[in-house]
């Protein structure tokens, strides 16, 4: 049975949208830099769902990581039909005050690593019936966030990034989507050095669980947008129709240094 591949799987959404792809039974391929909690999410998948499930650790950072997970699929004869493009990060703080390495990584690893991953594996999903690509932006994608502005910017890459080549597949047995989620209870906030706000932040919080539900059942009926959550989906649309000032002014209170 073909495997559905994802990215950032060793915990938050991505191990939701694993643990909700294993529900429907789904064999799964956990791809993340911690082997232990890897390991850990494997077996519960098998313990708990009965699917066939492997995982490889590797820093998806790295410039070369795409090839090093495409060699890893072929050689253990893995086939996927479904990718999850989960993993990246933020870092909170004026472009001059962010790390330099954080600046570059963040791009890397939300940008190329994405985009590289969907091209790389086309010839394993157009191989299939009917294939899935899932990519993850952030209702951040909708309008410049300072002091997360960098972030906020490779969102809105991976956005236009998943529209266009939605339509590109279109006739294909590639299916395209972009989940978009607002405020969800992962560990975001903490590596993203975000706690000023996290108080805030859990009030609207959507659980893990729940944002996959919405992710897995958008991809498989072929939506292109997925915005999980009544509020994300109102604040996103507004954003697409207010002057821009309104919600970066908002954003710049609401995330300042």
């Amino acid at each position: 049975m073909p495997y559905a591949l994802i990215t950032g799987a060793s915990g938050g959404i991505g191990l939701a949208i694993a643990r909700e792809l294993a529900s429907r039974k789904h064999d799964v391929l956990l791809v993340a830099r911690s082997g232990d909690k890897l390991s850990a999410a494997v077996d519960a998948i098998k313990k708990d769902f009965g699917v066939s499930a492997s995982y490889l650790s590797l820093d998806l950072e790295l410039p070369d990581a795409v090839a090093k997970v495409f060699a890893w699929v072929n050689q253990n004869g893995f086939e996927v039909s479904i990718l999850i493009n989960n993993a990246g990060y933020a870092s909170w703080g004026t472009v001059k005050d962010v790390p330099t390495e954080e600046f570059l990584g963040m791009m890397q690893l939300n940008m190329v690593t994405l985009a590289g991953m969907c091209k790389t594996f086309m010839p394993h999903l157009e191989r299939h019936k009917k294939s899935y690509i899932l990519n993850i932006a952030s209702t951040a994608a909708y309008q410049a966030v300072p002091t997360l502005t960098t972030y906020a910017a490779t969102k809105a890459f991976v956005l236009l990034f998943t529209r266009g080549l939605s339509r590109e597949m279109a006739g294909t047995p590639v299916s395209v989507s972009c989940l978009s989620p607002g405020p969800t209870s992962t560990g975001f906030i903490d590596r993203a050095r975000l706690g000023i706000i996290k108080d805030r932040a859990e009030k609207f919080s959507m659980t893990p669980e729940a944002v996959a539900k919405t992710a897995v059942s958008g991809m498989l009926a072929g939506k292109m947008e997925i915005i999980p959550g009544f509020t994300n989906w109102l604040s996103s649309k507004l954003a697409e129709i207010v002057p821009k000032g309104i919600p970066e002014g908002i954003a710049r209170n609401l995330y300042k240094v």
